[in-house]
């Protein structure tokens, strides 16, 4: 309850002076001098009624200016981008790849960064593609960006808390939009109150053979139902009879549904969420946070264990999943990252 108090009244105080801010920029005092040019945007506002809609600290946001603490910012070229991204058939998409030079065998050898591209649903013909090794492929090079995408998010959010953490270490003071940052985070992160240290050990990433051998699985390679009417690519459950379908062979004793995204970046994103925060993947997380004191690399390979929890098939599960990481050559994807450029839109069109 108090963490809620301060932050209402922080997030009250940084609406008022962005208020202020804005009506001095709306209303100059001296109408006889004229702004410096710029181009009008369109602001998008985000608000703080669902944990998985707090602010957070994207490439996107960084490009458009956002503000961290109100969550609005502004379209930017990610986001025109992102909208281009919307592939009807695996055909323009596997051209498209082509064009970029994107192929996994150089992102395993380190030869090649991942591009930018962020696809909004599979291709619905995905589940036709008859040769399962072509299937594999462009069901790996769609899902990776995403899941890169989110660690980046994840890892700023990150540094941030370590800049902190090193700050108070060293006695200073926590300015007053720091102060409301970490009260957004640890309402996020799923705790009453503030404290970096426990928010460290969650605020991490989920390492990319993991995700991937995890989005193979529940998806079907991207063929089921709900990954092709729902963007679904982790198979969520959800008891919310809104934004969510109704498995096809659910028992009738059951009420379990299965959660629906917007985008496919949306239910990366609440996978990832979901390892980080729920108290199933404790274990995951102490181990990921004792690889991290140790200095060692965080890999699916090592965290696969601990994912027993994720379906009724327990330990059969996590065989499957650590088979799929070993059968796809997944490991070798642990340490990709995104390229820094990012290709012109036109390209896909």
């Amino acid at each position: 309850m108090k963490l809620r108090f301060e932050y209402a009244a922080l997030l009250g105080v940084v609406g008022l002076t962005a208020g202020l801010v804005a009506a001095v920029v709306m209303n100059p005092l001296d109408r006889g001098t004229t702004s410096p040019g710029a181009s009008m945007r369109l602001a998008v506002s985000h608000s703080f009624t669902d944990a998985d809609d707090l602010p957070r600290v994207s490439i996107a946001e960084e490009m458009a200016g956002i503000d961290s603490l109100t969550g609005v910012f502004s379209v930017s070229a990610v986001e025109r981008y992102h909208r281009l991204s919307r592939m009807k058939t695996s055909g323009a998409l596997s051209k498209t790849f082509k064009q970029l030079g994107y192929d996994l065998d150089r992102v395993r050898s380190g030869e090649t960064a991942v591009p930018r591209l962020f696809l909004a649903s599979l291709p619905g013909d995905i589940r036709h593609i008859r040769e399962t090794s072509a299937r594999k492929s462009l069901f790996f090079k769609t899902v990776l960006p995403l899941v890169l995408q989110v660690n980046e998010e994840i890892l700023r959010d990150r540094r941030r808390l370590w800049n902190l953490h090193f700050q108070t270490s060293l006695g200073m003071k926590t300015g007053p939009a720091d102060r409301l940052w970490l009260m957004v985070m640890a309402e996020r992160y799923g705790f009453e109150r503030v404290s970096i240290e426990a928010l460290l050990k969650r605020v991490d990433i989920i390492p990319p053979s993991l995700a991937l051998a995890q989005a193979a699985e529940e998806s079907g390679w991207g063929t089921s139902r709900f990954v092709r009417e729902g963007n679904a690519v982790f198979g969520q459950w959800t008891y919310s009879n809104t934004g969510s379908l109704v498995p096809s062979r659910r028992d009738v004793d059951k009420q379990h549904r299965v959660r629906t995204f917007n985008s496919l970046l949306d239910s990366v994103r609440a996978y990832a969420h979901n390892l980080n925060t729920h108290r199933a993947y404790g274990k995951l997380r102490q181990l990921r946070n004792s690889l991290r004191l140790k200095g060692e690399p965080v890999e699916g390979l090592l965290l696969v264990d601990n994912i027993k929890s994720y379906s009724q098939r327990g330990e059969k599960y996590v065989k499957d999943i650590r088979n799929l990481i070993k059968g796809n050559n997944l490991h070798r994807l642990d340490d990709a990252r995104l390229h820094d450029g990012m290709p012109k839109p036109r390209s896909l069109i």
